[in-house]
């Protein structure tokens, strides 16, 4: 194993895995604790990383070092002090691992995955590219919408479990990439089909897509009929039960699938065209086509670029998501 890992992305699901089997391969759990450091890069300066990763482990062979947010520590790392930092990493001890954790979004162009902050710590990258051992790199980037389906059915396999195609792809389309969320469904889900069968379509309805979809439903009703009390009781039972980061991308997604929908309509289609065409189940689809008649598509079109505003707001800094969500309602259904 290498002295130094880095892992990057924007899947915990995928992190947390990682870090767990780090931690499992420190040995005896009875001592694990006493060789598991974790610091924040908040936190965290050159001096005090040194003084953690010199410490000598013990009754083990090595002691495992976690930097969560190190993206802040790299890039508040002075210039004067990045050639320092990389002789600490360049010299890590055999008896320490050391693992920076780094936050970062992705972005996906023509297949091709990016990463939103490189810039700030694009120093380590250059460093990193030219060394050819002792050190690992994993980016763990959430996998697209399209890969989730894929996705899910793999985690159900690891489980001991399996999922039919369509059933993957309609828990997919109601958690969209969050994998904690999926992984959540996925555990629920086979405890309870048991060992004895496959998740089906109708497994996922009963216990995930009826509460998932009858309240981002019931809210996307609510804007439409102009109803402002009913949309702000629809959108309060949603944070109720997860954080407006986790609500936000199925909102955008609930309005990105009628803006398709509405377009097909426009053509003549009717639901059995929004099935085959967007590859939704068919109570889906009959659900889409009721929808999205209650909205013109430059109203559809204006909604979701006003969704893209809020997205961008929660990831800037700008005004709190729930405030903002909150007047989008209440300038939506304004008669």
């Amino acid at each position: 194993m290498p002295n130094l890992i880095i892992l990057r992305g924007d899947d915990p699901t995928r992190v947390t895995e990682l870090l767990a089997g780090y931690r499992e391969s420190l040995g005896d759990p009875g001592t694990a604790d006493l060789n598991y450091t974790v610091v924040e890069g908040e936190n965290l300066n050159l001096e005090s990383l040194r003084a953690d990763i010199s410490t000598m482990p013990f009754l083990a062979d090595k002691r495992l070092v976690v930097v969560n947010n190190a993206q802040v520590f790299l890039s508040k790392t002075k210039k004067e002090d990045r050639q320092r930092t990389l002789d600490l990493f360049n010299e890590l001890p055999d008896t320490s691992l050391l693992v920076l954790v780094i936050d970062d979004v992705s972005k996906r162009k023509r297949g091709m995955i990016s990463w939103e902050n490189d810039k700030a710590y694009n120093w380590l990258t250059d460093w990193v590219n030219k060394k050819t051992n002792n050190i690992e790199w994993i980016d763990c980037a959430l996998p697209s919408e399209g890969e989730m389906s894929q996705w899910i059915i793999a985690q159900a396999k690891q489980q001991g479990g399996g999922f039919q195609p369509d059933a993957a792809r309609l828990l997919g389309s109601y958690v969209g990439n969050n994998t904690l969320r999926a992984r959540q469904e996925i555990d629920k889900l086979l405890t309870y089909v048991g060992p004895s069968r496959v998740v089906t379509p109708e497994d996922v309805v009963l216990l995930t897509a009826q509460e998932q979809e009858g309240d981002i439903f019931a809210f996307t009703d609510a804007l439409g009929e102009r109803d402002s009390a009913k949309a702000m009781d629809q959108f309060q039972r949603l944070t109720d039960r997860a954080d407006v980061v986790e609500l936000a991308p199925m909102i955008h997604r609930q309005f990105r699938l009628l803006i398709q929908a509405r377009e097909i309509m426009d053509e003549d289609g009717r639901a059995a065209q929004i099935e085959k065409e967007l590859g939704v189940l068919s109570f889906i689809a009959q659900k889409l086509e009721k929808q999205a008649r209650l909205f013109k598509l430059p109203q559809l079109l204006a909604i979701y670029q006003r969704l893209l505003k809020i997205d961008e707001d929660m990831k800037t800094g700008g005004m709190p998501g729930d405030v903002a969500f909150e007047l989008f309602i209440a300038d939506l259904t304004r008669k």
